[in-house]
């Protein structure tokens, strides 16, 4: 079973930018690379879950999300932490592109991302956890039967691992 470090993307992975698409745009949030290469370390997958309502907005296109996360990868593949893989929720009841405007099961804080990953892949719920730096994203970890950890946004390296290791030691960290 896969031992998984579940993580937004925007907020988490990346300084917030509204609508975010364009790979000029992206900056990493500080520490980001290097915790999440701690994780990678401490033996667990790492996969992305995404709202992107973007989409249905009409901002961007899927092909441009994908483009975004094909050089998140490689960037992080770089310091020796892929991810396993993104899932993005393209929904949003108030889109403008008809194909997306709904309400689905798959947008945060409903767990239908995190649920798919666990149909896709062994995933071991009991040692895995998800952080994101909206209430919405520990709903969402919880529904699935996950912890999850806010995050507040400062660094993502001082808030993890601390985290990572009470869990190598087998000691509970306190989520939210």
């Amino acid at each position: 079973m896969r031992k998984v470090l579940f993580l937004d993307r925007d907020g988490v992975i990346n300084v917030e930018v509204n609508y975010l698409y364009r790979i000029e745009d992206f900056k990493f949030v500080p520490g980001a690379p290097e915790a999440l290469a701690a994780a990678v370390q401490a033996g667990y997958d790492l996969i992305v879950v995404t709202n992107q309502s973007g989409i249905a907005r009409g901002y961007y296109t899927v092909a441009d999300m994908e483009r975004l996360h094909s050089y998140i990868n490689e960037e992080l593949t770089k310091v020796k932490a892929p991810i396993l893989k993104f899932y993005y929720c393209p929904h949003h009841t108030k889109g403008s592109v008809a194909a997306y405007t709904k309400d689905c099961d798959c947008r945060k804080p409903k767990p239908g991302m995190l649920l798919q990953a666990m149909k896709d892949f062994d995933i071991d719920k009991q040692n895995s956890l998800l952080v994101g730096d909206k209430p919405s994203d520990i709903e969402a970890a919880e529904a699935a039967g996950i912890q999850g950890y806010l995050f507040n946004g400062d660094n993502l390296a001082d808030f993890l691992l601390p985290i990572l290791a009470a869990k190598q030691k087998g000691q509970t960290h306190e989520g939210v």
